[in-house]
């Protein structure tokens, strides 16, 4: 399995990012072929205290990392991309990696 994980830093303006994650980009991440599982977890504090530095995560698991390249250059990918840079592209950090 090969995964997109999605890390976000708070947002100056939590219910605007929400409204827009889950109604506008949740969805549109969703379509992108080959997805197999998405989760996304908010983040509710740290190990140490406080609110901790990310603000939300999103798993997003294809069955193999060409599925997952496939899936990210397909137009609803590039869609789901260009989504994200508009509204978190200061907020977001994107890994890839593979189940070990």
């Amino acid at each position: 399995m090969a995964k997109l994980i999605a890390l976000y830093k708070h947002p100056e303006n939590k219910e605007e990012f929400d409204n827009h994650y889950f109604n506008v980009h949740g969805p549109l991440t969703a379509k992108i072929p080959g997805l197999r599982e998405m989760k996304v977890t908010k983040v509710t504090g740290s190990p140490m205290g406080g609110e901790g530095k990310y603000y939300l995560t999103c798993e997003m698991t294809y069955d193999n990392l060409e599925a997952l390249q496939q899936g990210l250059r397909s137009a609803e990918g590039k869609a789901s991309g260009k989504d994200l840079m508009g509204f978190a592209g200061n907020l977001v950090t994107l890994m890839i990696g593979e189940d070990a």
